[in-house]
C-alpha cells in the first residue's frame, strides 16, 4: 500500500501525469507502478488511441498487440485520482492532441523528404506512374511519439517513433533507377540521424513487385511483416493505381482477413496477458514472462 500511496500523493501534488511523468517523480520499479495503478481503486487510467496488431516471434502464433503494456503506460496512459475523472479527461485531451501534431509533423516530413528524392530524380514521372511510396507504424494509426530513444544501427537518440516506409515499383521499373532511388532513399536517412536539430529515423525498404508476389505467400515470419505492414500501410506519394493494385492483391489472396484473424487473436492475448501480469508472482514474472510486457522490435521487414 505504501506504493500507491505515493502515487495518488504525487498526483495530487502535480495533478494527472502520463506513466513516464510519474515513474519520473517516485522513481521506482516499472512495472511494480503499472501494476499498483492498474489494481488501485483510488486511481484511475485513462488510455488514449488505439491498439493494433504486431508480429513478434516470441509470441506463440507471433500475435500481440502494439503498444505494448509498458510502452502503453509510459506514453499513452494519463494516471489520475478516481475521485477526479474531470482532470484525467482533460490531461488526455492535452496528450492526445501532442500525438496528434507529433503524428502530422512526422508524416509532413516524411512526404517532404520523397517530394525532394523525385525532384532529384532523372525521370521524376517514373514515381508518380510506376512506383508508390507508403507510410506505415504508428503514424498510420495516429500513434507517433517523440519520446527519445536510441536507434539501432548507431544507438544515437531519435526523436521518438521512426517513419516506416515502404517503396514498391511496378514491372516496367528500371532496375538500374530502382538501385539509384535506393540510395538516395539511404542518403536522406543518414541525414536525418545525423542532423542535430532532426534526429528522426526512416526505417525504409524498396522492393519489386515480383518480390511482393513471393511475400503476399504467407509462408515465413518475414513475409507475414511484410504482409502486414503493406496491409497497413497508406500512401504517401506516387502511384495511386499500383496502391490500389498492392491493396486490392492483399485482399484477394485472403491477407487481409488473416491479420484480421491475427488482430482477434492478439487482443485476446493481451487480454490473457494482462490478467496474468496482474496476478502472478512479481519475480516469477521478471525472470520467465518480461516479454509480456516489454516491447518487441518488428524490423525484419527493414533490414
Amino acid at each position: 500500500m505504501g506504493m500507491e500511496r505515493d502515487i495518488a500523493r504525487v498526483i495530487r501534488e502535480q495533478g494527472p501525469l502520463t506513466g513516464s511523468e510519474l515513474l519520473e517523480t517516485i522513481h521506482a520499479d516499472m512495472f511494480l507502478v503499472w501494476r499498483h495503478c492498474m489494481l488501485s481503486r483510488d486511481l484511475s487510467i485513462q488510455t488514449i488511441g488505439p491498439r493494433y496488431l504486431r508480429l513478434d516471434r516470441r509470441i506463440e502464433g507471433f500475435a500481440r498487440l502494439s503498444p505494448s503494456i509498458l510502452r502503453e503506460f509510459l506514453t499513452y496512459s494519463v494516471i489520475g485520482l478516481a475521485e477526479d475523472p474531470d482532470a484525467t479527461f482533460q490531461r488526455g485531451g492535452e496528450i492526445r492532441l501532442h500525438i496528434e501534431q507529433v503524428t502530422r509533423s512526422k508524416s509532413e516530413l516524411a512526404y517532404g523528404i520523397f517530394s525532394a528524392v523525385a525532384d532529384r530524380l532523372e525521370n521524376r514521372d517514373l514515381l508518380g506512374r510506376h512506383a508508390c511510396i507508403m507510410i506505415a507504424g504508428d503514424v498510420v494509426y495516429n500513434m507517433a511519439h517523440d519520446v527519445p530513444r536510441p536507434e539501432r544501427s548507431t544507438h544515437k537518440l531519435v526523436r521518438g517513433s521512426d517513419m516506416d516506409i515502404v517503396v514498391v515499383v511496378d514491372d516496367l521499373f528500371p532496375k538500374d533507377v530502382m538501385e539509384e532511388l535506393d540510395a538516395m532513399i539511404y542518403a536522406e536517412k543518414q541525414s536525418l540521424l545525423m542532423t542535430p536539430h532532426l534526429r528522426e529515423e526512416i526505417d525504409y525498404v524498396v522492393k519489386d513487385m515480383a518480390r511482393v508476389r513471393e511475400q503476399i505467400r504467407f509462408d515465413t515470419f518475414k513475409h507475414m511483416v511484410a504482409c502486414k505492414i503493406l496491409d497497413e500501410g497508406a500512401l504517401l506519394y506516387g502511384s495511386e493505381d499500383l496502391f490500389c493494385t498492392i491493396k486490392e492483391l492483399l485482399r484477394g489472396k485472403g491477407i487481409t482477413q488473416r491479420l484480421n484473424t491475427l488482430e482477434n487473436q492478439a487482443r485476446l492475448f493481451r487480454r490473457e496477458a494482462e490478467e496474468y501480469l496482474l496476478s502472478a508472482d512479481p519475480q516469477k514474472i521478471r525472470e520467465e514472462y518480461q516479454y509480456l510486457f516489454y516491447p518487441a522490435e518488428e524490423s525484419e521487414e527493414f533490414e
